[in-house]
């Protein structure tokens, strides 16, 4: 803490950090590639891509495109596999001081149990963040994260792989995010990413053709902020265990919104392809703001929203 500085350490669902903003699982690769850029050492936590039992390819190109206010993705969870990650990308992480969360994905329960347990004997992993937006192959491709009964098997399964730090990381694309808040809290989580992102597309209408191979794919940036923040307010209200707030988060002021709104740290998405710099320059404008308002700790932040 610097003299006279606000303390922005923080302990969520069991992670130490040094202030509370972490990189957004898919927009910060192993960590290794913005390394060039800024210090990771100045993060909160290094959230890494996905990863899964085996490499996975991806999906066929074109699988981004540039939306007003945002981007679509449809990368398809491209990744090195669990085995490539502890032998390849980890060791590169392990030379900083600062959390690695890892990111699992997979299309049957198995997988990640699989890669849970891999992850439990490997140095140097602070915590697991769970996809559950991956399709379920044993439920005809339905989403782990859009059925409470899914998702509350899916933790569990996992909780009982692991005594890491479990979070989390919620789908929009549901009809009440508080219910599949509350399965994933009763089945074990320490904490909960809010939120993943939005299903949309985009046609060319020269070719009257989807700009994206996959047709459909993520929306990210500040076009889905208001969505995010109303979601993170609403499970606040509905659990009782920490929120990691994170969607559309280009600025202080936007991760600000989210702490008022009950988040307990960010993650910032989208923002890094735009400013490499953008997570030092939020942990930067947070302080900032807290010592003009005379607040002590990010803590007392949280959830103080008035209404």
């Amino acid at each position: 803490m610097e003299n006279g500085s606000a303390s922005l350490e923080t302990n969520v669902a069991g992670i130490q950090m040094k202030n509370p903003v972490m990189t957004a699982s898919g927009t910060f690769g192993y960590g290794n590639e913005y390394s060039d850029f800024i210090d990771l050492n100045q993060l909160g936590a290094t959230v890494v891509k996905g990863i899964t039992s085996v490499p996975w390819p991806g999906n066929p190109m074109e699988r981004i495109a540039e939306t007003p206010s945002g981007m679509l993705n449809a990368i398809g969870l491209q990744n090195v596999g669990v085995d490539g990650f502890i032998e390849k990308k980890l060791p590169y992480l392990r030379d900083f001081d600062v959390p690695v969360i890892v990111n699992i994905c997979g299309e049957r329960r198995e997988e990640y149990e699989e890669v849970t347990e891999k992850l439990n004997l490997t140095n140097g992993v602070a915590a697991v963040e769970l996809n559950i937006s991956c399709p379920n192959l044993h439920c005809g491709g339905m989403s782990f994260g859009v059925d409470p009964k899914l998702t509350y098997q899916l933790v569990k399964a996992v909780r009982e792989k692991t005594a890491l730090p479990l979070l989390v990381k919620l789908s929009p694309n549901v009809t009440d995010i508080t219910v599949i808040a509350t399965a994933a809290a009763d089945a074990g989580a320490d904490g909960l990413s809010v939120i993943n992102t939005v299903l949309g597309m985009a046609i060319d209408v020269n070719t009257r053709q989807p700009m994206l191979q996959n047709v459909t794919g993520g929306l990210s940036g500040p076009a889905i902020k208001p969505i995010a923040l109303r979601m993170v307010w609403q499970v606040y209200n509905a659990v009782k265990i920490p929120i990691v707030g994170m969607g559309g988060i280009m600025t202080s002021e936007d991760a600000l919104e989210f702490f008022i709104a009950g988040a307990s740290a960010v993650a910032v998405g989208t923002a890094n392809f735009v400013n490499p710099r953008a997570p030092l320059d939020i942990i930067h404008g947070i302080r900032t703001y807290l010592d003009q308002n005379g607040v002590r700790s990010i803590a007392d932040l949280v959830g103080s929203l008035q209404t």
